[in-house]
């Protein structure tokens, strides 16, 4: 029993050790959804000769119109993007490095509430995690101590069940802010097309291994204390079963040894009571003669 339920302990530990991780590394990453933007090409100059609009370089004057004839989607240079709960980086089309900014900041302000509810509620999912990992392996130190070992448990399935649905409300209204980002937020980030990246897969891998954890947690509890019932239930059994059996010998005993004693006792009677009998058979022969000698002295 007791290495069945350790193995089970182990894997709950693993699991929320992986949901842990998992939700730590999607939160500081910058990769939930990513995607292109389109941008209008820049202005061609003398450091910059290509993915541009040549209006004609050596054209000096400024009061003379100048046409391009690139037309529909020639005149945009797409660039790619990737955004997380804090910020949203996009390619810079003039160099290699990237510019980032607040993804509070580029949420409408309709949506900033539950932006902010999101992020909460991501970081309370975090913190339930650890308070679950800690009384997990605080269970696998006292695994030598059932009842001990099975409060540590119930606590820590609390825990991990509190921090999962946390987790998956905070996903939920993540996705919900960012699709309501993408159809009003500023022009020169609205995305033209887009997709979730790997932070967003490992933020629900975490809650995947968050409710595994739990449901290995709680089987844990429960197999446990039915194993601990049955065999209390067995035990009580058999000391009522011994307990009868030790009373059907006792009075088995009794009921012999009182049946002994009262034949001992009417074999101890018998004699006395036989010689009796010609005392009693005598006493009226004698009562006869003195009477008749009586009578006899009478009548003379």
């Amino acid at each position: 029993m007791k290495t069945t339920r350790k193995c089970r302990a182990l894997i709950s530990v693993g699991l929320n050790f992986l949901a842990l991780f998992f939700s730590i590394t999607a939160f500081i990453t910058t990769y939930w959804c990513v995607g292109t933007q389109r941008v209008p090409k820049p202005k061609c100059s003398k450091l910059r000769t290509h993915q541009c609009i040549d209006y004609g370089v050596n054209e000096t004057d400024p009061n003379k119109v100048v046409y391009s004839w690139e037309t529909g989607d020639d005149r945009f240079l797409f660039r790619q993007f990737h955004t997380g709960i804090w910020f949203s980086c996009e390619e810079n089309i003039n160099d290699e490095r990237e510019e980032c900014r607040s993804f509070i900041d580029l949420a409408p302000a309709s949506e900033k509430g539950i932006l902010w509810l999101s992020l909460v509620s991501e970081m309370l999912y975090i913190i339930l995690l650890m308070v679950g990992f800690s009384l997990m392996c605080l269970e696998l130190v006292h695994s030598s101590n059932i009842i001990d070992g099975l409060k540590l448990n119930a606590f820590a399935a609390i825990f991990t069940v509190l921090s999962g649905l946390l987790g998956m409300v905070a996903h939920m209204m993540y996705t919900q802010v960012f699709q309501a980002t993408v159809s009003l937020g500023p022009a020169d980030w609205r995305p033209y097309n887009w997709d979730y990246g790997w932070s967003f897969c490992m933020a629900w891998g975490s809650f995947t291994c968050c409710m595994g954890a739990s449901v290995t947690t709680l089987n844990s509890y429960t197999k446990t204390v039915i194993e601990f019932r049955h065999k209390r239930k067995t035990f009580e059994q058999s000391l009522r079963e011994e307990q009868a059996r030790e009373a059907f010998g006792y009075f088995r005993e009794r009921g012999l040894h009182s049946i002994s004693k009262d034949v001992d006792d009417y074999h101890g009677q018998t004699p006395q009571g036989s010689r009796r009998s010609p005392a009693h058979g005598s006493s009226p022969s004698l009562d006869l003669s003195d009477t008749t000698g009586s009578l006899g002295e009478e009548q003379c």
